[in-house]
């Protein structure tokens, strides 16, 4: 593969006016995709095979108007008041507004519908929309506008968020996280010139990817988190991998290496590390579709996509503006400093890591106190519960999160997240009286506030009841009710004179999304032991060190989980982060940092252990080429890890509470893994293994193909490689 990818990178040097054109004309094909066939994007989260979605589609087909899209005008009286006749008298004149409005059915009186808190504080508006649609911006707008008047006469009004609409994922907060970034790159390259490719080659990389995505957003329904998702590791990928490439091809040139060769030869080395990286970052995110979740197999292969896409502009791309700027690659001030060093234009010494001496010093202590602090860390994870977020994790100052605490305020925390109770009417009885007799059980049920009757379909076969749960949405109550409710339903069927009695609702789909989520989660993982275990022992041509790596990743995601389970579920540092209240760990969020974080972890450990295996085979001490080895990749994987960290951590201040989640967890994931896992427990581990770090039996080293990872067979005569350039 090395010299595949030699050959590629002197083609595209030599070409470089040629790629750099077509790379131009690929991205403006795509960018006017997006223009011409892209839609809106599609949060949506069925979730086939689930007893909510079957009676939800049930539901719609025997009662549709049951199953309408709508949304709460929350309207609050100031604390200790009540909502007078006078304002109720406004509130109805604002309701024929609303329901005149575009895209909107009706509003319903809180009088006529029972919707004022029991103090007449607090009333709650339901507006439906036509069609069962989402409403547009424009039709949102209208709603909250036609809403104004009411607060002329003393009312508050808040929004659920249908209304007052998502928040933008993006934000001021991400572009600092490029632009720390930027400084990175300048630091780690020693010039502007240098630290600009990196984010050129990101730029490009994710103009065709996502915008790819986003072109097929009206074949595919794709949603802002598999948008957000794309660019997120787009971005953080696509300097990484080209940063390792411009760095070797950086270091080579100060040595005396002719730009052209040092081009093609940073991309049969560092290139080939970038291809098997990037390839398993591809193979672990296109994975997540094994679940059978439609919204996260969108969101895992739009990922794969672009990071795809990535490392081809890492390998194509990169070779050809190396081959534009030539050799200010390098700046003068490094070169007279290397010239000074040397004596003259012919080398860069290796300089010994001091952290390498210090941990290759005390391997036993170092080893022991990192798998110690990491497994203290992890000890929350073991608490991780797993759900959907509601309103409740918004923002605290959104409109969103202030209607559901005054619905909360007024009604109990079960109006968020009331269920619907479906039952199917056995012939010749009544309707009427089964779904009555119904309601008063389900009333009777633990964890239950309220339940009454809530329609029957036109021929009097199908009936709903509409239950409260006495606690949130995402509480376990809740959550154990739904359960119990499933588990008795022959048994509530059998005193209503009911049959087929199923639970149903958005509540009751978060939660079978998060359990059919949990239940994918030990296959998943499993999926991505096995993957690691092979890729690493075709790289290494090892036993120890696919274990090593592979025990590393999950003293990584371990902790991981720890963090995000204290910040998310026990709220800590909740002002900080502004988490909302302190709500289950999302349900999709351990599985994707399951992907992400394998996929990056295993880039760290291809480039730190692959200069380590480089030193070794050409013939360096094992003791030694441990630390050689982290010498060469340290300065480089360490400027990577803060590149991910300050890219990630740009979304954790995100306004979208599922956004802020995956930003914190891959940034403190990646903090783990490249920091305390790969350059502190894994020199450490090696330095323990000595020569066994390397053992592999002759039978299946015989068997395994060679992929030449660190770039041996490129190792040839000066002489014969400047012939072959010289047209260059």
């Amino acid at each position: 593969m090395s010299a595949f990818l030699y050959r590629l990178g002197r083609f595209c040097f030599r070409k470089r006016w040629w790629v750099v054109s077509t790379w131009l004309a690929l991205v403006a094909i795509v960018i006017g995709s997006v223009a011409a066939f892209g839609g809106p994007l599609d949060d949506s989260t069925d979730i086939p095979g689930t007893q909510s979605q079957e009676l939800l589609d049930k539901l719609e087909d025997k009662m549709p108007s049951a199953d309408e899209e709508s949304g709460r005008i929350v309207v609050a009286a100031g604390p200790g008041g009540t909502i007078s006749n006078a304002q109720f008298a406004v509130i109805a004149d604002e309701l024929d507004r609303i329901s005149g409005l575009d895209g909107v059915r009706g509003a319903a009186d809180p009088l006529s519908t029972g919707a004022v808190s029991s103090d007449g504080r607090i009333a709650v508006i339901n507006v439906v929309y036509e069609s069962g649609s989402y409403p547009s911006a424009t039709t949102r707008a209208a709603i909250r506008a036609a809403a104004d008047p009411l607060a002329d006469v003393g009312l508050q009004t808040q929004f659920s968020p249908s209304i007052s609409g998502s928040p933008s994922a993006i934000g001021s907060s991400e572009i600092v996280g490029v632009a720390i970034a930027a400084v990175v790159l300048v630091v780690a390259l020693g010039s502007l010139i240098a630290a600009g490719l990196p984010l050129l080659t990101a730029l490009f990389g994710v103009a065709a990817g996502l915008g790819t995505v986003l072109a097929l957003t009206n074949v595919f329904p794709i949603g802002q988190n598999a948008v957000v998702l794309a660019l997120m590791l787009g971005l953080a990928v696509g300097i990484d991998y080209c940063l390792f490439i411009v760095n070797r091809h950086r270091n080579q040139v100060l040595r005396g290496m002719p730009v052209a060769e040092s081009a093609a030869l940073s991309v049969g080395t560092s290139g080939n590390a970038v291809l098997f990286a990037g390839l398993t970052v591809v193979i672990a995110l296109a994975a997540l579709s094994l679940p059978g979740i439609p919204f996260l197999a969108v969101m895992g292969l739009a990922a794969a996509g672009t990071v795809a896409v990535s490392v081809l502009v890492a390998l194509t791309l990169a070779p050809a503006l190396l081959g534009i700027i030539g050799g200010r690659i390098v700046s003068r001030r490094a070169r007279s400093k290397a010239e000074n060093r040397t004596g003259g234009a012919a080398a860069v010494p290796m300089q010994d890591n001091r952290w390498a001496r210090w941990v290759t010093a005390h391997p036993v202590a170092v080893a022991a106190s990192t798998v110690l602090l990491l497994g203290i860390v992890s000890i929350p994870a073991l608490g991780m519960r797993l759900g959907l977020p509601d309103a409740s994790a918004n923002l605290p100052e959104s409109s969103s999160y202030k209607a559901h605490k005054l619905i909360e305020e007024g009604f109990g925390a079960g109006a968020n997240g009331p269920l619907l109770v479906t039952a199917t009417v056995p012939g010749g009885a009544n309707p009427e009286a089964v779904v009555t007799k119904l309601a008063q059980k389900l009333a009777a049920a633990d964890h239950v506030a309220a339940a009454s009757p809530a329609g029957i379909s036109a021929d009097g076969t199908f009936a709903i009841v509409q239950v409260i749960p006495a606690e949130g949405p995402s509480s376990q109550s809740t959550e154990q009710l739904v359960k119990s409710l499933r588990a008795d339903a022959a048994g509530y069927g059998r005193t209503s004179g009911a049959v087929d009695v199923g639970v149903t609702g958005q509540t009751a789909m978060n939660i079978d999304v998060s359990a059919k989520l949990a239940a994918a989660l030990p296959v998943y993982l499993a999926v991505v032991i096995g993957l690691s275990l092979v890729l690493l022992l075709l790289v290494f041509r090892s036993i120890l060190v696919p274990l090593q790596a592979t025990a590393g990743f999950l003293l990584s995601l371990a902790a991981s989980f720890g963090a995000v389970v204290a910040v998310f579920q026990w709220g800590w540092f909740s002002e900080l982060f502004r988490t909302g209240d302190p709500a289950p760990i999302m349900a999709f969020l351990p599985i994707i940092l399951i992907g992400v974080l394998f996929g990056l972890a295993m880039d760290y450990q291809m480039f730190l252990v692959s200069g380590m295996r480089e030193a070794y085979v050409h013939g360096g001490d094992a003791h030694r080429a441990v630390r050689a080895g982290f010498s060469h990749g340290a300065r480089v994987v360490t400027a990577a890890a803060v590149i991910m960290i300050a890219v990630f951590g740009g979304f954790v201040f995100s306004d979208v509470p599922d956004i802020r989640a995956i930003g914190f967890a891959l940034a403190f994931g990646v903090f783990v893994d490249a920091f305390l896992v790969r350059m502190t427990l894994v020199p450490a581990l090696m330095q323990l293994f000595g020569r066994a770090a390397w053992w592999c039996p002759r039978w299946l080293a015989r068997l395994l193909p060679d992929v030449d990872v660190e770039g041996d067979k490129l190792r040839r005569p000066r002489a014969e490689a400047e012939r072959e350039l010289a047209g260059v």
